[in-house]
């Protein structure tokens, strides 16, 4: 069983940056792939990023260049640097991890999940 905690949201101006963290516990992560989903309310969840064990990463188009996903295997973490920010990524932030080393863009086929971690962007 794997346990993440996600961490860094809160409010920031239009420009501004953040930077989310998701620490795992009860496996290591070294073999997983992870990412990062949003859901705004009244919309369905989607993928922001992923990064496979190999630290191969995907970005949705509407962050790419500005959100960069990473991760510390020897903290059992994955990162996402936020910057840029726009009001429309104003979302809940979730953590995922899929027992593979692969990854996918759909919610469907990650199995953890944390808790989510509010980002407001104002204008």
């Amino acid at each position: 069983q794997v346990h993440l905690v996600e961490s860094g949201g809160g409010l920031v101006m239009a420009g501004g940056s953040l930077r989310l963290s998701c620490a795992a516990s009860g496996r290591t992560l070294t073999h997983y792939g992870m990412g990062w989903f949003r859901q705004a309310p009244g919309k369905e969840r989607e993928c922001v990023a992923t990064i496979s064990a190999s630290t191969t990463t995907y970005y949705a188009d509407s962050v790419k260049g500005r959100f960069t996903i990473s991760r510390d295997n020897a903290k059992n973490a994955v990162y996402l640097q936020m910057n840029s920010l726009k009001p429309e990524d104003t979302a809940v932030y979730y953590c995922a991890a899929r027992t593979s080393r692969w990854t996918s863009s759909r919610h469907e086929d990650y199995h953890y999940w944390g808790q989510g971690t509010q980002v407001t962007v104002s204008s």
